[in-house]
């Protein structure tokens, strides 16, 4: 994820898997604690729900795709919702490709810690796009979790989250229950089609493959036996390991250095 130039390689098992630097993305997942962060990646990852609470530091996960042939890999940075260090926040916030925003609909505080959160990313990544001549684009959903309880408990109004994106075509709201797995595969889908990848990156639109496929994953011809044939499978790394500060530091410095910037300049304040 470091170097542009250079091909990722990912070790699982007894298997290495390259995937080109151009189809390598990080997703970032924010929101305060107890909206359901880690529950969606969860749902996004194996399809599972987690009754128990377990406050999250932050989790590093990937996911690595074989999509009608090409290779692409998802990091996925689920964070604390108590940010303890907020250069780390905003280190997590330059290095991201894509963004989820999580807040629980029966608490109006997590709310406003979304608006927060949508200011600050818009905020930091700008202090990047000057210094570069990326995208303006920012691909994000703000979504509202627990649309499973009762309206008794709702504490925040459709309307108000449709009107955090109604000016942003790259921003979508939806309310989902990732208890329920109501609406999970709908906003995934949403997200990349937004951030013009791949939709088979969604959950429901590839079959999930075992590590221990990883040698002949990446092959052209990579076909499951006894399985209708399908273009899209999706593998997690049982191995991965967040990249350190020091590769996150390299890599933002590295992107505004491509860009013939001059060492004064090259600066972008994340603390």
């Amino acid at each position: 994820f470091q170097d542009q130039a250079m091909m990722k390689t990912m070790s699982g098992g007894n298997c290495t898997l390259n995937v080109p630097a151009k189809n390598s993305y990080r997703m970032v997942v924010l929101g305060a604690s107890r909206v359901g962060k880690s529950s969606i990646v969860s749902r996004f990852l194996n399809g599972r729900f987690e009754d128990q609470y377990t406050p999250t530091i932050e989790d590093f996960h990937r996911k690595v795709y074989n999509i009608r042939g090409d290779m692409y890999q998802l990091d996925i940075l689920d964070t604390s919702g108590n940010h303890p260090f907020p250069a780390m926040r905003r280190l997590s916030i330059l290095t991201g490709d894509v963004f989820i925003l999580v807040f629980s609909l029966d608490n109006r505080e997590s709310f406003d810690e979304v608006k927060r959160l949508q200011k600050q990313i818009l905020e930091v990544k700008s202090c990047l796009k000057n210094k570069t001549k990326e995208s303006a684009d920012l691909p994000m959903v703000i979504c509202g979790n627990k649309n499973d309880h009762s309206e008794i408990f709702r504490k925040v109004r459709s309307d108000e989250g449709e009107n955090l994106v109604s000016s942003d075509e790259n921003c979508a709201y939806f309310e989902v229950s990732a208890k329920k797995n109501t609406n999970v595969d709908e906003m995934f889908y949403v997200l990349f089609s937004m951030a013009k990848l791949p939709h088979e990156m969604s959950p429901a639109l590839h079959r999930k493959i075992s590590i221990q496929y990883g040698d002949t994953f990446q092959q052209k011809s990579f076909r499951m036996r006894r399985v209708k044939d399908m273009d899209a499978y999706g593998m997690i790394s049982p191995f991965a390991r967040r990249p350190s500060v020091n590769s996150d530091l390299k890599y933002i410095k590295s992107k505004v250095l491509r860009e013939g910037q001059s060492r004064e300049r090259e600066k972008c304040i994340i603390q």
